[in-house]
């Protein structure tokens, strides 16, 4: 069996109470982080016992350990907790930090149980087939075998017994005297005990194979029970509970005037005995306001004494100084203080503050008595608020009475009483008291028997609260919301067991009781039940029955309250009851509601999210509080309805009756009759059989409920055929077959019964296999029923048609239209007799062409771990290895077939899919498709317009195979997924989108899991968030025809190449590597030098693609030109040569290169093409010059110390329509003096922050935003890493060239790379730092102090000044040029002023011209911001945050002690946590190239760009050296 694994998020302060996660034994529970806290260091606790050998204590929590499953230590996204599950109940977590102070987030988890029937045979919980008996309608113990083997002879495989206790005086089922005393109806004179019901329970089990649940009471009690007499302190009552003192008086009187009412007393106040019109309701109201409600002055409760509070503030204030005016208390805060003994006119004040705000020394002559009138003139005012929320509640209290009265008396959809008598008051007793004949008087409540006028139990209609309603917090019973049960008491449990210890040890031991004999609890009242009290007993009886089975009914109408409960106390199933639908569509939608997954569903993998549930539904066709569906429907409906409920995927039920067709409530109080016995032989008044009501079809549907279950048909569909017909659609998904139950309704009763009039025709998605089950409702006869007085009847002259188990064509119900083909792919059936009341179930099976079909897609599945098995149950088997054509791809060919934008695409002639209704996918390859997928797999969702195109046609089939057809590399893995696909066409079409995921995503994976295997270990072992970055390695690296790369020197071996099919001959074939998609992704406008070499050690060296580095690097080294290589490359013979930087960028990858790469010195001996041995040449051929890399690098490095100037070739509009004619002039050279490089004007920008004005309008085109000509510090950085590293190959022979030439005051002479690298190390932090204490008076550009400039010289003399995120990239290539303490102050400030959720500020906020929001679409005569103007004046760029974040660790080694690296270890995870997010969220599955102030999406960013990933697995890399080396892991 598969291990099934459920991955629970746990998000920083998410409290999930009122979520509901399911969970089963044998699962595993696996506790991840969420993104908010992949950064913390979080524990886990739980409540479930870890292991078999802890007992489960609600209070006892165990902490969980982290464990992971890839070596990778650069962050925490992989990481879990494991929690085997072991025990069934309900169960809590929650996490803390490290500290373990306060919980950052908790909810529950409910594991269901485990129950068996005779031999051990499991019984699933969507398997059982319920029927309610009432206890005291089975008669003497000694009968009840008969009378219960109609259950067990209606195939019913659980019982459900209401309580067998001794009952009140009520006769109530469910208002019990005695808890622990077995009915002496039951034992009937006999010396039965619970043993024997015990006995009978377990032989039910055995030999019947049925379970048994029984109710639990645990919120009230009988009124006369005995141990209540005793134990009066289990009751609510005015001693007890002193703020029911108001609503005793209330009650009492509203009882008496019941009495006067019964007694004539109102007549003339137009209030008769008898009442049946509105005019007698408002009658009521008007007494009640006018008469009755004013005399008794309830407000007093709540009200002071003013004289007596008046008289002790002059006693109290004698011997107390005045207190001036000005410095008084507020006299709003004197308020009244509630008397917690509720007596008249009891309550107070505080006196203390009565004196700071009324003893005040006045102007006035007498203070005193001023201070005493203003004191009683405000607490006149006080008890006049108080007299005005009491009357506010008085008013809802005569509303609540007269709804309640006119219910009762005059809706014509009540009980229609009629006149008031002693069985049927006007208003209800809300209190027990027996004396109500007496005069009242309130001096009995201060008698030692008030103790015994306990509050009523009930209800409140529409109360989803759960809070107790009989205490001090509640106005129920004074607002007479309650719906009271007069037999009944409610009884008060307090917090705790020791605030009332009879009754929680009384109720345990009855809990304990029914444990022991039961294999379930439906627990009564339940949203009225304290919750901690049901809690408290469920905990015990599990401890004796650890897999019971809970079921309950609420009343809440909130999902969320009913999951509180559901989670607080492990319920596994909520009673839902079909009568409640008002019409056959609602019937449908609750069926399709509570049970299993849709139609077509995806195939789930073992290992998935846990996602929060809908609670577990034991879906009853009605329920024993309810009346009869003949009295609510008709009698018609009962087989349809019970047909219907039959279908639902989950439990079903019935109460006892419904089968024998009792056309008559059978009252939980009134009835006292006895249910019928079983007969084989033949039925009578008191015997039943299968002839009997419905019950022979009962028995075919019960067996098709758990056949159904069984054998795995989870998956549903209901349709609405028309007003009264619905055909509900049970399917396996392992078998694909189909059980279609097709049901007419009849909510009323029909004119013409036997009628059947025209029904549309069904259309069956194959081969009917046969008829379960047709049945229908007749009238046998013109009989009246007759109510037996002694045995519980019904309807004798209804009966059921029905066969079971034919074929199609004996059917009397339906044919096959116009004969059909018993092979086609859909048939058709007419309905010839199908009148109302009837059911009629098809067996369906695929036919054999889908048969074949789909034993070729599993065959083809499984090889991806897939738990599939043939429609024979054969474990089926793959002809063809997608493994073994995967691992034949490189990289590039996986790029092809992965991804690929439009742009790219368009190359070879293909384009983007596009979707009706959802527009194109944003990749050609597998992950535009899986992009997509992967959330409406997760999310079920076969609504979407994807799901929706596979259904309709072959195309995205045909266009996934057709494109890698197209191309010899992927052609094999074209031809596989045509034969992969090709069934599909033969299939249902509604399972299409569910195989065509499985091959696609199956597919998917092991190509992600190729190209990680294919790549370096430190991505193959990384961990998701590694894996996912390095797969922009292949997202941003292919074949793309309009951008190819150079030819290599012809001497260099093993070059790839591949065979033109034209033609035969061998072409290189090299990939490139896109700046951005889709902006930057084909043509002229893919290959950036500056991009592709700030990307390239990410995204190639890390990922271990050695090779792909040499060629790139070596092709652009051949196309070096005046000592630079190309901004953007062009195939080379269309390069422009417009940057300053892209050469140093390239110096830095070859060092790179050469000290990450197995001998990778070895490089600079490799041979160059040159295209352009001098300046002024036309492109050359591969092999016309070749020389070595180090000559061509010492080229570059002597033409910038001689000084580089230039014209660009094709300078004008045609070259750049934008740029100014200054523009196109190059220059750069190094300053002899300082060491530094230099170069570029005002005019042009040759670094990465290049933008070039476009607006006419605004007067910008041709100025550059961000010149920094001069020495711009990311390139003195990289001069100096470059030459200290060249002078250390120097020394050790493996570089020719130890110096190049200079010209001081017109002489040659040498500068060592020792002295260059000298002269950069003497005069940086000279030149570049701006101290902590630099005077801004004398130097009145600087902004920002503890900073590195930006440039050095450049022209707009105040850019130097400017914050930008340019020198952590110094920081990281030459650390060595910084002094630590002013690297880590500038680090500080950049990550104040700079920092954003996802990059850098281009420009620090505090600047003149900064603005964060790119918008290249937008003109106006905004000169800053115009066509896009401000792209590096503000807007926040992905990839300088990963130098960034690479200076910070760096220097915090340096700087920091062990505590504070590790938290600036965190600092930086923490940082990197919305990267990972996008990474997983995005479409593109990468990282943008920027987005607009304060991480907010930005509409011309590309969505997906190199440097932001490779510059981002950088960090990451350097977190996971880190963590290691602190670790001693190798």
């Amino acid at each position: 069996m598969i291990e099934q694994i459920r991955q629970l998020k746990l998000n920083l302060n998410e409290f999930l109470e009122t979520t509901l996660h399911s969970l089963k034994k044998g699962w595993i529970l696996h506790f991840v982080l969420g993104s908010a806290l992949q950064a913390s260091k979080v524990r886990v606790f739980t409540n479930h016992p870890p292991d078999s050998s802890k007992t489960f204590n609600r209070n006892e929590f165990y902490e969980l350990n982290w464990a992971s499953n890839v070596k990778s230590k650069c962050d925490t996204s992989d990481n879990f907790c494991p929690l085997l599950i072991r025990q069934a109940g309900s169960y809590q977590y929650y996490f803390t930090h490290q500290d373990g102070l306060k919980e950052i987030g908790s909810g529950y988890f409910v594991v269901e149980p485990t129950l068996y029937l005779k031999s051990d045979s499991l019984l699933l919980l969507d398997c059982i087939t319920i029927q309610t008996v009432l206890s005291k309608c089975l008669g003497p113990f000694s009968e009840w075998e008969s009378r219960l083997s109609v259950t067990k002879n209606s195939l019913y495989n659980m019982l459900h017994f209401t309580p067998m206790q001794e009952l009140g005086g009520s006769n109530s089922s469910y208002s019990i005297a005695n808890q622990n005393k077995l009915s002496s109806r039951i034992t009937a004179g006999s010396d039965k005990t619970f043993d024997d019901v015990s006995e009978l329970v377990e032989k039910m089990r055995q030999e019947w194979g049925m379970l048994s649940v029984t109710d639990v009471v645990w919120n009230h009690t009988s009124f006369d029970s005995e141990w209540l007499k005793k134990h009066p302190e289990c009751g609510y009552n005015p001693i007890n509970s002193p703020h029911l003192r108001p609503s005793f008086i209330l009650d009492r009187h509203l009882n008496q005037f019941s009495r006067d009412v019964m007694k004539g007393r109102w007549e003339s106040k137009g209030l008769p005995p008898v009442i049946n019109a509105d005019s007698h309701v408002q009658a009521i109201c008007q007494i009640l306001q006018d008469h009755i409600l004013p005399d008794l002055k309830l407000w007093q409760f709540y009200q002071v004494d003013v004289s007596k509070i008046v008289d002790n503030f002059v006693a109290h204030v004698k011997d107390i100084q005045y207190t001036n005016e000005e410095d008084a208390m507020d006299t709003s805060k004197v308020i009244i203080i509630q008397d917690p003994t509720f007596k008249r006119l009891g309550s107070t004040v505080d006196m203390d503050i009565v004196v700071k705000s009324f003893h005040i020394k006045r102007s006035s002559e007498n203070d005193i008595l001023e201070n005493q009138s203003k004191l009683k003139l405000h607490l006149g005012g006080l008890n006049r608020e108080a007299e005005n929320k009491v009357k506010e509640d008085l008013q809802l209290t005569v509303n609540n009475v007269m709804s309640q009265v006119y219910y009762h008396f005059v809706d014509p959809k009540g009980p229609c009483v009629g006149k008031v008598t002693d069985e049927h008051m006007l208003v209800p007793k809300y209190f027990l008291y027996e004396d109500e004949h007496v005069d009242f008087n309130e001096s009995i409540l201060e008698n030692v028997g008030a103790c015994r006028f306990h509050v009523h139990h009930g209800w409140i209609m529409g109360d989803s609260s759960g809070q107790d309603f009989a205490s001090p917090n509640s106005k129920a019973y004074f607002r007479r919301e309650v719906i009271v049960w007069g037999d009944s008491v409610k009884l008060r449990y307090g917090k705790k067991p020791t605030d009332c210890p009879f009754l929680w040890n009384h109720m345990l031991k009855y809990t304990e009781m029914n444990a022991k004999i039961f294999h379930g609890f439906r627990i009564d009242n339940c949203h009225s039940t304290p919750i901690h009290v049901a809690e408290y007993l469920l905990d015990a009886a599990r401890r004796i029955r650890p897999d019971l089975y809970v079921i309950a009914e609420l009343f809440t109408d909130s999902e969320q309250m009913d999951n509180t409960y559901v989670n607080r106390l492990g319920i596994n199933s909520l009673i839902r009851e079909a009568l409640n639908a008002h019409e056959s569509h609602e019937e449908g939608r609750l069926v399709y509601r509570y049970g299993g997954d849709p139609v077509g569903s995806f195939l789930q993998p073992p290992i998935r999210p846990l996602t929060p549930s809908v609670t577990h539904a034991l879906m009853m066709d009605v329920t024993h509080d309810n009346p009869s569906p003949i009295e609510k429907r008709s009698v018609y409906d009962l087989l349809p309805n019970a047909g219907l409920v039959a279908m639902a995927n989950c439990a079903s039920g019935s109460s006892r009756g419904y089968d024998e067709l009792v056309p008559h409530h059978i009252h939980v109080v009134n009835d006292d009759r006895l249910y019928t016995s079983w007969n084989d032989e033949g039925c009578s008044e008191s015997q039943v059989n299968h002839s009997s009501g419905i019950i022979a079809a009962r028995i075919a549907l019960n067996n098709l409920h758990q056949t159904l279950a069984y054998a795995g048909f989870s998956q549903i569909y209901v349709d609405q055929v028309d007003q009264c017909i619905v055909a509900v659609t049970r399917h396996c998904p392992s078998s694909h077959q189909s059980v279609i139950m097709v049901a007419r309704t009849c909510f009323s009763n029909p004119s013409n019964p036997g009628y059947t009039g025209y029904v549309p025709p069904l259309c069956i998605p194959g081969v009917v296999d046969e008829i379960i089950v047709e049945a229908k409702l007749v009238q046998k006869n013109e009989c009246t029923f007759k109510k037996n007085d002694k045995f519980i009847n019904g309807l004798s002259n209804y009966g059921v048609e029905m066969q079971e188990h034919i074929s199609l064509f004996s059917s009397n119900m339906v044919e096959l239209t116009d004969g059909g083909d018993m092979n086609s792919a859909v048939q058709e059936v007419d309905f010839t007799d199908f009148p109302p009341g009837s059911i009629i179930a098809f067996r369906i099976s695929l036919n054999p062409v889908a048969r074949m079909a789909v034993q070729s897609l599993r065959s083809c599945i499984s090889q991806f771990g897939y738990r599939v098995r043939t429609l024979s149950g054969n474990s089926p088997h793959s002809n063809c290895d997608f493994m073994s054509i995967a691992e034949k791809l490189t990289l590039g060919d996986m790029n092809l077939v992965l991804y690929r934008c439009e742009n790219e695409e368009n190359d070879d002639g293909g384009g983007l899919y596009n979707i009706p209704e959802h527009g194109n996918m944003v990749y050609c390859g597998v992950q535009g498709i899986m992009s997509l997928l992967s959330n409406i797999n997760k999310n079920n969702d076969l609504g979407h317009p994807l799901c929706e195109n596979l259904r309709q046609g072959d195309w995205m089939a045909g266009y996934t195979a057709d494109r890698l057809k197209s191309h010899s590399s992927t052609k094999q893995l074209g031809k596989w997924f045509e034969n992969a696909f090709s069934p599909l066409k033969d299939i249902p079409r509604y399972l299409i989108p569910c195989y065509f995921d499985a091959i696609l995503s199956g597919a998917y994976a092991i190509l992600l899991d190729v190209c990680a295997k294919k790549m370096s270990l430190f991505v193959y072992q990384g961990s998701s968030f590694v894996k996912t970055l390095a797969l922009g390695s292949v997202q941003m690296c292919g074949i793309v025809q309009t951008a190819p790369l150079p030819k290599l020197s012809p001497a260099l071996p093993d070059v790839p190449t591949i065979s033109d099919e034209d033609t035969g001959k061998k072409k290189q074939n090299i990939i490139t590597m896109a700046a951005g998609l889709p902006h930057f992704s084909s043509g002229f406008m893919r290959s950036w030098g500056r991009d592709t070499f700030i990307a390239l050690r990410g995204l190639l060296l890390l990922t271990g693609r050695f090779d792909e580095a040499k060629y790139i690097i070596l092709a652009f080294a051949g196309t070096v030109r005046h000592g630079l290589i190309p901004n953007l490359l062009g195939g080379g013979q269309h390069a422009r040569y417009n940057c300053r930087d892209a050469v140093w960028w390239w110096l830095q990858c070859i060092q790179d290169y050469c000290s990450m790469v197995p001998d990778g010195t070895q490089l600079l001996k490799c041979k160059v093409s040159r295209m352009y041995p001098s300046d002024s040449d036309e492109a050359q051929p591969a092999g016309f010059v070749d020389q070595e890399l180090s000559e061509v690098i010492q080229e570059c490095l002597q033409r910038h110390a001689h000084g580089i100037s230039f014209r660009e070739r094709h300078a004008g509009p045609g070259l750049d329509i934008n740029m100014s004619d200054k523009g196109f002039n190059v220059s750069a050279g190094i300053d002899h003096q300082t060491g530094f490089p230099f170069g570029g004007s005002e005019w042009n920008c040759g670094t990465w922050m290049d933008k070039v004005g476009e607006s006419d309008w605004a007067g910008n085109r041709g100025q550059p935003a961000t010149p920094r000509d001069g020495s711009a510090v990311e390139i003195v950085g990289l001069c100096k890493s470059t030459v200290r590293w060249l002078k250390e190959l120097n020394d050790k022979d493996q570089y020719p060239y130890s110096c190049v030439q200079i010209c001081i005051d017109g002489k040659q002479c040498s500068m060592t790379f020792a002295e260059w690298d000298k002269k950069i190390q003497l005069n940086f932090e000279k030149k570049f730092f701006i101290n902590e204490n630099a005077d801004t008076e004398a130097d009145k550009l600087i902004n920002q102090k503890g900073i590195y400039k930006d440039t050095v010289g450049a022209t707009q003399f105040w850019a130097d000044y400017q914050l930008r995120p340019n020198y952590p990239i110094t920081m990281v290539v030459a650390p060595e040029l910084f002094t630590a303490t002013n690297a880590w102050a500038a680090i500080k400030t950049a990550e104040e002023k700079l920092l954003g959720p996802f990059g850098m500020k281009t420009l620090d906020k505090s600047d003149w011209v900064y603005n964060g929001v790119y918008d290249n679409g937008r003109d106006g005569t905004d000169k800053n911001s115009a066509r896009g103007f401000n792209y590096h004046l503000g807007p926040e760029w992905i990839w300088p945050i990963g130098y960034f974040l690479r200076a910070k660790l760096h220097f915090s080694k340096l700087l920091l002690p062990v505590t504070g690296q590790a938290e600036v270890i965190r600092q930086v995870q923490q940082t990197l946590i919305p990267h990972h997010q996008a990474l997983e969220s995005s479409p593109w599955r990468g990282l943008p190239e920027l987005t607009n102030e304060n991480g907010a999406y930005c509409k011309d960013s590309c969505p997906t760009q190199a440097w932001s990933m490779g510059c981002i697995l950088e960090v990451l890399y350097d977190l996971d050296k880190i963590i290691k080396s602190k670790e001693n892991i190798d």
